[in-house]
Protein backbone atom coordinates (compact mmCIF):
# COMPACT_ATOMS: atom_id res chain seq x y z
CA UNK A 1 0.00 0.00 0.00
CA UNK A 2 1.30 3.65 -1.07
CA UNK A 3 1.34 5.78 2.30
CA UNK A 4 0.85 8.64 0.49
CA UNK A 5 -1.69 11.48 -0.38
CA UNK A 6 -1.30 14.09 -2.90
CA UNK A 7 -3.35 17.25 -3.54
CA UNK A 8 -3.26 19.24 -6.05
CA UNK A 9 -4.93 22.76 -7.21
CA UNK A 10 -4.39 25.79 -9.83
CA UNK A 11 -4.15 29.24 -8.07
CA UNK A 12 -4.46 32.36 -10.48
CA UNK A 13 -1.26 34.30 -8.67
CA UNK A 14 1.83 33.90 -9.40
CA UNK A 15 4.21 31.35 -8.05
CA UNK A 16 6.25 33.95 -5.72
CA UNK A 17 2.81 35.61 -4.05
CA UNK A 18 2.15 31.58 -3.74
CA UNK A 19 5.31 30.98 -2.02
CA UNK A 20 5.74 33.74 0.34
CA UNK A 21 1.53 33.00 1.31
CA UNK A 22 3.05 29.55 2.73
CA UNK A 23 6.57 31.04 4.63
CA UNK A 24 5.82 34.78 5.47
CA UNK A 25 4.05 34.06 9.30
CA UNK A 26 2.18 36.92 8.77
CA UNK A 27 0.56 35.72 5.54
CA UNK A 28 -0.18 32.53 6.66
CA UNK A 29 -2.75 33.84 9.38
CA UNK A 30 -5.12 34.40 6.25
CA UNK A 31 -5.78 31.15 5.44
CA UNK A 32 -3.84 28.06 7.27
CA UNK A 33 -3.08 28.59 10.23
CA UNK A 34 -3.42 31.42 12.92
CA UNK A 35 0.21 31.94 13.90
CA UNK A 36 3.78 30.88 12.75
CA UNK A 37 6.59 31.33 15.39
CA UNK A 38 8.69 32.54 12.23
CA UNK A 39 9.48 32.66 7.97
CA UNK A 40 9.95 29.04 7.42
CA UNK A 41 13.35 28.58 6.28
CA UNK A 42 15.40 25.49 5.35
CA UNK A 43 16.76 23.85 9.08
CA UNK A 44 14.25 26.11 10.99
CA UNK A 45 12.36 24.15 13.69
CA UNK A 46 8.86 26.35 13.81
CA UNK A 47 5.84 26.44 16.22
CA UNK A 48 2.48 26.20 14.60
CA UNK A 49 -0.67 27.65 16.51
CA UNK A 50 -4.51 26.80 15.82
CA UNK A 51 -6.18 29.14 18.22
CA UNK A 52 -9.30 28.12 17.52
CA UNK A 53 -8.63 24.33 17.89
CA UNK A 54 -6.61 24.96 21.06
CA UNK A 55 -3.37 23.30 19.20
CA UNK A 56 -0.04 23.82 19.06
CA UNK A 57 2.29 21.57 16.67
CA UNK A 58 6.14 22.03 15.43
CA UNK A 59 7.27 21.35 12.13
CA UNK A 60 10.87 20.88 10.61
CA UNK A 61 11.57 22.78 7.50
CA UNK A 62 14.22 20.18 5.59
CA UNK A 63 14.59 21.97 2.53
CA UNK A 64 13.39 25.38 0.66
CA UNK A 65 13.76 26.30 -2.69
CA UNK A 66 12.64 29.68 -3.16
CA UNK A 67 9.20 29.43 -5.90
CA UNK A 68 9.88 25.63 -6.26
CA UNK A 69 9.28 23.76 -3.27
CA UNK A 70 9.02 23.85 0.64
CA UNK A 71 9.48 20.37 2.61
CA UNK A 72 8.90 20.05 5.92
CA UNK A 73 8.05 16.99 8.93
CA UNK A 74 5.34 17.24 11.50
CA UNK A 75 3.50 15.05 13.81
CA UNK A 76 6.86 13.91 15.66
CA UNK A 77 5.55 14.73 18.86
CA UNK A 78 2.39 12.10 18.64
CA UNK A 79 4.60 9.32 17.28
CA UNK A 80 3.09 9.68 13.84
CA UNK A 81 6.03 11.49 11.83
CA UNK A 82 5.05 12.36 8.02
CA UNK A 83 6.80 14.51 5.38
CA UNK A 84 5.11 17.21 3.43
CA UNK A 85 6.81 18.54 0.27
CA UNK A 86 4.78 21.51 -1.32
CA UNK A 87 5.78 21.62 -5.03
CA UNK A 88 5.15 24.90 -7.02
CA UNK A 89 5.15 25.03 -10.75
CA UNK A 90 4.61 28.08 -12.45
CA UNK A 91 1.86 27.35 -15.69
CA UNK A 92 2.33 29.91 -18.87
CA UNK A 93 -0.76 31.61 -18.29
CA UNK A 94 0.24 33.28 -14.75
CA UNK A 95 -0.86 31.14 -12.41
CA UNK A 96 0.55 28.54 -10.24
CA UNK A 97 0.17 24.85 -10.01
CA UNK A 98 0.24 23.81 -6.32
CA UNK A 99 1.13 20.14 -5.24
CA UNK A 100 0.92 19.03 -1.67
CA UNK A 101 2.68 15.61 -0.96
CA UNK A 102 2.22 13.77 2.49
CA UNK A 103 3.97 10.79 3.22
CA UNK A 104 5.06 7.96 5.58
CA UNK A 105 2.01 7.12 7.37
CA UNK A 106 2.70 4.04 9.62
CA UNK A 107 1.53 0.93 7.48
CA UNK A 108 0.91 -0.80 10.38
CA UNK A 109 -1.87 1.29 12.00
CA UNK A 110 -4.97 -0.11 12.36
CA UNK A 111 -6.58 3.46 11.69
CA UNK A 112 -4.59 4.14 8.61
CA UNK A 113 -7.16 4.78 6.23
CA UNK A 114 -9.11 7.37 8.56
CA UNK A 115 -5.83 9.59 9.05
CA UNK A 116 -5.05 9.05 5.62
CA UNK A 117 -8.83 10.39 4.27
CA UNK A 118 -8.75 13.17 7.33
CA UNK A 119 -5.23 14.86 5.79
CA UNK A 120 -6.46 14.73 2.26
CA UNK A 121 -9.78 16.29 3.69
CA UNK A 122 -7.63 19.08 4.76
CA UNK A 123 -5.34 19.39 2.83
CA UNK A 124 -7.99 20.35 0.21
CA UNK A 125 -9.19 22.78 2.53
CA UNK A 126 -6.31 24.41 3.47
CA UNK A 127 -5.72 24.59 -1.00
CA UNK A 128 -9.06 26.38 -1.22
CA UNK A 129 -8.18 28.38 2.09
CA UNK A 130 -5.47 29.35 0.15
CA UNK A 131 -6.87 29.73 -3.22
CA UNK A 132 -9.97 32.20 -1.55
CA UNK A 133 -6.98 34.48 0.16
CA UNK A 134 -4.48 35.42 -2.75
CA UNK A 135 -7.01 35.45 -5.07
CA UNK A 136 -10.17 37.15 -3.40
CA UNK A 137 -8.50 38.63 -0.69
CA UNK A 138 -11.22 36.01 1.73
CA UNK A 139 -9.25 35.47 4.81
CA UNK A 140 -12.20 34.58 7.00
CA UNK A 141 -12.29 30.68 5.61
CA UNK A 142 -9.64 29.21 7.84
CA UNK A 143 -10.18 27.11 10.84
CA UNK A 144 -13.59 26.40 9.50
CA UNK A 145 -13.75 22.63 8.99
CA UNK A 146 -15.41 20.81 10.97
CA UNK A 147 -14.90 17.21 12.21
Amino acid sequence: METQVTTKLNIHKPVNEVFEAIVDPIKICNFWFSSSSERWEQGKSITLRYDEYGAEGIIHVIEVDENKKIVFSWGAEADQETVVTISLTELENGSTRIEVNESGFNEGDPDLVKKMLGQKEGWVYMLTCLKGYLENGISNLRASLMH
